[in-house]
């Protein structure tokens, strides 16, 4: 990964700011006596925030270049909404104490299954049709997320008040219990995930210059899409299953990755990308902990900021 000068600088800047911040988290107000046990559950959570950020931010990434716009994200496809759904459902038929919400293998094989199954049905019925245009995919995937969130509300105003906090707590991402066994299945998807999507690392820089110029260059443009959909369809269903939905973090970390750098390369941007998601959950995470103590999830920050950031996004392409 060869990189220029200006951008090394960068990137140096990123490395050391995540390093200190996750020294900073792991041993704040860490006691002597019981750091044994205090490591065990932070250590954790500082590798579901890397993994969770790297499948956030890649997927985004990806799935703006195959878009050609740089303010879509993969929760456009309907994912956040269909998990609320889910675990909604359960909820509303059994109750919160049922061994599939309880359970975080069980809710996690669940969600991931499910998310998976419709996504994979889902593709077959649109790209089964001789129109395979992305934005017929995202057009049918704004309309069948709209219908997930009306379900969803639905049951919801009919649950018992008790039952619906159950349901609020999953509508926010959250690092502070994290389950071993979870993130060895996480891992296991998110990293296969990564290996695969390697070798079309170039392919997706040619893919960003548009449609038209990349089939002209000898990309096997529709190909490639269905093929980075389905990955794309993977980091977010495992990420999202994992720690819950953040919307707007592949949105915030994307964009200022490509503000930062001064290169196209897919491969670069991505280890950026990383290098912001960790910056920007661990730092999340520690505020949410050390200075607001738990008042808040680490979503919600990052919502916060990412939402205003949209706006910011959105009225900058109007004056353009």
């Amino acid at each position: 990964m060869k990189v220029k000068a200006q951008d090394k600088k960068i990137l140096v800047v990123l490395i050391i700011a995540s390093i200190t911040l996750i020294a900073l988290y792991l041993l704040t107000e860490l006691n002597p006596n019981a750091y044994g046990y205090a490591l065990s559950r932070r250590i954790p959570r500082v590798y579901a925030i890397i993994l969770t950020g790297a499948a956030v931010g890649f997927s985004s990434l990806v799935f703006q270049t195959i878009t050609n716009n740089h303010i879509l994200t993969p929760s456009i496809l309907g994912l956040d909404s269909l998990y609320m759904l889910l675990n909604t459902t359960v909820v509303f038929l059994f109750s919160s104490t049922h061994k599939l919400i309880v359970n975080a293998n069980t809710n996690f094989l669940l969600t991931t299954g499910v998310m998976l199954g419709t996504s994979v049905i889902f593709y077959k019925l649109v790209f089964s049709k001789k129109n395979n245009n992305i934005f017929f995919l995202l057009l049918i995937g704004v309309i069948i997320g709209t219908l997930f969130e009306s379900l969803t509300t639905f049951m919801q105003v009919l649950m018992d008040p008790n039952e619906f906090l159950t349901i609020q707590d999953k509508s926010q991402a959250s690092f502070n219990n994290i389950n071993i066994k979870v993130l060895t299945f996480a891992t296991i998807a998110i990293v296969g995930s990564f290996i695969y999507s390697a070798r079309f690392m170039k392919v997706l820089d040619v893919m960003g210059l548009g449609r038209d110029q990349a089939i002209n260059l000898g990309v096997d443009y529709d190909k490639i899409v269905k093929r980075m959909l389905v990955v794309i369809v993977i980091l977010t269903a495992t990420s999202t299953a994992l720690v819950g939905p953040i919307t707007f973090l592949g949105l915030l970390v994307v964009n200022i990755a490509r503000y930062m750098m001064h290169s196209y390369k897919h491969s670069t941007l991505s280890f950026t990308i990383l290098l912001i998601s960790i910056v920007a959950l661990v730092g999340g995470q520690y505020v949410a902990e050390h200075l607001l103590k738990f008042g808040v999830s680490v979503s919600i920050i990052i919502n916060f900021i990412g939402g205003i950031y949209f706006i910011y996004l959105l009225m900058k392409g109007r004056t353009q």
